[in-house]
Formats: C-alpha cells, sequence, structure tokens
C-alpha cells in the first residue's frame, strides 16, 4: 500500500525550488520511485488567481478551469514529491519533455478539489533517465482530471535498452493561425501566475549556467498558450498531448500552426520561418463524455 502525504495546505513552488538548490544525499536511482501519494484535499481555487492566469496565458475567462490550470495546481505537489528525500532524482536539472492530460468533464472554479500526484515509469533514456509524475483532480471522489508529466534527468543512468524513439505521427499540412511576439519577461510573468519559479526562466545568468544563451519561455506557458488558441472549439471532455522540442529563447516571435481532424486537432509551435520546432500539440475528443 502506497504511503500517503497529507498536505494541510498548497506548498510553495518558490521554498521547494530552495530546497532543490539544497544538495543532499539521494537513494540509488536503481532503487526504483517511493511508493508514496502526495494528497491535498478541499482545495478551491480564487477567481482573482485564474483570471490573471488566463489573462496571461491568453484564455477567455470563463467559469470553467483550463486544463492546464489543473496542472499548475498539481505542480507544488510534484515538487513536494521530488524534494523528499526519498527520491532518487535531483530535481534541479530535470527537463520537461512531455505531457498528456485528460480533461473527463469541465470543472467549475467554485468546485472544491481534491489533488494527487505520486511518481512512475522509471526508465532508461539515451540521455539519462525519464520519470513520470502523475496527477489527478477529483470533486467529490469524481476523477475530472488526470495528467501525467514526464520529465528527464541527464545526470543518472539507468540499465536496460532505451525505448526506441516514440514514431512520428502522420504528416499533416498545418495553416499558420497567427505570429505571437513573446517579450522578455513572459518567464517572470508567466512564473507570477503559475508559482514555477525556475530561475532558467527568469534569470539569465541562471540559464547560462544550464548551458542557454538566455531565458526561457516555460513549457507549460506554450502548452497552455496553444490550448488557449483553440479553447472556443474543444469538447467539454478531451485529451491532449503534448511534445516539448526545444525551449523557446526570449524574447522572440513564434509561429503557431494548426489543423482540424475528425477527431480532434493537431498544433505546433515553430520559429518565424517554421525550420525549428518548440512544441507539437494533438488534442482527441472523448467520444460518449462530451
Amino acid at each position: 500500500m502506497s504511503r500517503i502525504t497529507v498536505l494541510d495546505g498548497m506548498p510553495v513552488a518558490a521554498t521547494m525550488y530552495a530546497r532543490a538548490l539544497s544538495p543532499r544525499p539521494r537513494p540509488p536511482v536503481s532503487d526504483g520511485l517511493p511508493d508514496r501519494l502526495v494528497n491535498l484535499v478541499h482545495h478551491r481555487c480564487e477567481v482573482a488567481e485564474v483570471a490573471a492566469y488566463d489573462r496571461v496565458c491568453g484564455f477567455t475567462l470563463t467559469d470553467r478551469l483550463p486544463a492546464t490550470w489543473l496542472h499548475v495546481l498539481t505542480f507544488p505537489l510534484q515538487l513536494t514529491l521530488m524534494t523528499a528525500a526519498d527520491f532518487p532524482l535531483a530535481p534541479l536539472g530535470m527537463v520537461h519533455v512531455g505531457n498528456t492530460m485528460t480533461q473527463h468533464r469541465p470543472v467549475s472554479i467554485t468546485e472544491p478539489l481534491e489533488l494527487r500526484v505520486r511518481a512512475d515509469g522509471l526508465r532508461p533514456h539515451r540521455r539519462g533517465v525519464l520519470v513520470d509524475l502523475v496527477g489527478e483532480a477529483l470533486v467529490a471522489g469524481e476523477v475530472v482530471w488526470q495528467g501525467r508529466s514526464s520529465y528527464l534527468n541527464r545526470s543518472a543512468t539507468l540499465p536496460g535498452t532505451p525505448p526506441d524513439a516514440e514514431p512520428a505521427g502522420p504528416v499533416v499540412d498545418l495553416l499558420t493561425a497567427g505570429l505571437w511576439r513573446l517579450p522578455s519577461d513572459l518567464g517572470r510573468r508567466y512564473a507570477a501566475v503559475s508559482g514555477d519559479v525556475n530561475p532558467i526562466h527568469l534569470n539569465p545568468l541562471a540559464a547560462k549556467a544550464f548551458g542557454l544563451p538566455r531565458t526561457v519561455a516555460h513549457g507549460m506557458w506554450t502548452h497552455a498558450r496553444v490550448l488557449a488558441a483553440l479553447q472556443s472549439r474543444l469538447p467539454d471532455a478531451y485529451e491532449v498531448s503534448v511534445r516539448f522540442t526545444k525551449p523557446v529563447l526570449l524574447p522572440s516571435t513564434v509561429r503557431f500552426a494548426a489543423a482540424e481532424g475528425a477527431d480532434g486537432f493537431v498544433a505546433r509551435l515553430t520559429d518565424r520561418g517554421g525550420e525549428k520546432t518548440y512544441l507539437d500539440l494533438r488534442t482527441t475528443a472523448l467520444r460518449g463524455q462530451d
């Protein structure tokens, strides 16, 4: 049976990052992941904080929570798990490489939430080790949202043969739907509404310490911004999967392109010329739930 860590309030992500900066011994990666669930009950969203998030990410404010906002709520629980002494991978330097979310039904701003996070899927990768942080949001015991965030840790290894790279999806002609100018302070603006204060998004010196020429946009901002562009055409129940392929340097101009298929949308975020891909996104309607 999993051990359960019950929180009495939403953790502060900045405190978690400060804890991550403190070096500490960790158990061997070969020992596997802790069998532990981080749990927060009776969480209520504030309209003002959701409205601020919607403004930064481009969502139209409604009484429904964006699917990516529920990821924002579970992210401090992810950090709680990753900064614990029994977690084998150092969270600093983790690269968010993919994300899948399932919205089973719309969630109202006023509904009280139970949030859960666990770690899963520790596996070798050709550039290190991958791990998934799996989150759930529940209302009155009903799972209304699920998310799986895949992180790459390049300072660890595991025995075994890394799986082959995921095959590319079918070639789809995407139509350019907009050019977005991303300002140099976008990282600070998104951090203010999401709580994700990873220094590579805020401080050029920190970004350079991790091999980046300047600060980069949060991957979850790009995810949210693309989803916001599709907001009015998404069904009530859907799955959305994203691959983050390259960091978006700030400031920059990016190209948003999309196409609609029988079951959902395919979208891509690239550089202005369309030669460098930053993000691939696909949505799929959940039949019988929308």
